[in-house]
């Protein structure tokens, strides 16, 4: 078991630490660049080609949605029910105790530990968050609501149109599915890499409070995710990636939003770093846990 373990998670860990260790060697890396090619490109052609693809029936993705859909609304009203008590800013923490980084290390993590199935699963889930993020995340942490965000993002046709695939089971050219899995493949290790050179950047600010909002995050966010795994009887693989992807760390995402709306971005910067430092930790618990049941 500790053998399977280490190789999942160290190979994820592993491209985590080229990035670091490229940005902290003052070498150039154009994030900006980078992540419009994820964004734009290699992301939607991963979720075209592994939906299209995956032998999945189309109600496990609507149970994998819905769970995601559930995880999102119970992880917000906890944190904003605990930030209340404390008296911290809503607009600042609670998209951090809310939205884990399912993309990032989700989707690596989910493909070594259950095969395709569990990107295809993960990917579903992935894409919920991302829309939930967009809309109601966006309108929350800036004040205002905007539905260009959800127009301009490819994932959402790609998840679209890959489901059309799935369930009308329709053919697919070679040269389509040999293209969107040639571009596809760049998306985990670009992501890997990209959050490696984003959490060199970072800065830790309020130690303490940000270590025990970071642990309360993967703590609760591993409690709810057995608890939807349970409410929404799901067994096998499909319990397995909601359990994973509930009780990842902060995603970078959260970081981008506050910088972005001037929601003192510093804080949770200091929560994207600790919360990811200690799942170095968490992680290999996480993964004999969602292994051995």
């Amino acid at each position: 078991m500790l053998a399977e373990i280490l190789g999942i998670i160290a190979p994820v860990l592993i491209c985590i630490a080229i990035g670091f260790c490229w940005a902290k060697a003052g070498r150039k890396f154009d994030t900006p660049m980078v992540t419009f090619l994820v964004t734009y490109f290699s992301t939607p052609a991963l979720v075209f080609y592994t939906l299209s693809t995956v032998e999945l029936s189309m109600d496990a993705l609507v149970a994998i949605g819905g769970a995601a859909i559930a995880a999102n609304v119970v992880l917000a009203v906890i944190g904003a029910i605990t930030l209340w008590i404390f008296g911290l800013s809503q607009r600042t923490f609670l998209q951090s105790l809310t939205w884990p980084n399912v993309g990032n290390i989700g989707l690596p993590l989910c493909l070594l530990a259950f095969g395709e199935e569990g990107l295809a699963l993960a990917i579903g889930f992935f894409a919920v968050y991302v829309v939930i993020q967009l809309t109601i995340g966006v309108a929350f942490v800036s004040g205002q609501f905007s539905p260009k965000s959800l127009v301009t993002m490819p994932i959402i046709p790609a998840t679209i149109i890959a489901s059309v695939v799935l369930i009308g089971d329709l053919y697919v050219p070679e040269w389509v599915l040999n293209t969107t899995k040639l571009i596809g493949d760049l998306t985990i290790p670009l992501m890997l890499i990209t959050l490696g050179v984003s959490l060199a950047s970072l800065k830790v600010v309020n130690i303490s409070r940000s270590i025990w909002l970071a642990v309360f995050r993967l703590a609760i966010g591993f409690a709810v995710g057995v608890g939807i795994a349970w409410g929404f009887n799901l067994e096998g693989t499909a319990r397995g990636v909601v359990i994973l992807q509930c009780a990842l760390p902060v995603a970078v995402f959260c970081y981008l939003l506050a910088e972005l709306y001037e929601r003192q971005p510093e804080e949770v910067a200091s929560l994207v770093v600790i919360s990811t430092t200690i799942s170095i930790v968490t992680l290999p618990v996480l993964m004999w846990f969602v292994l051995l049941n």
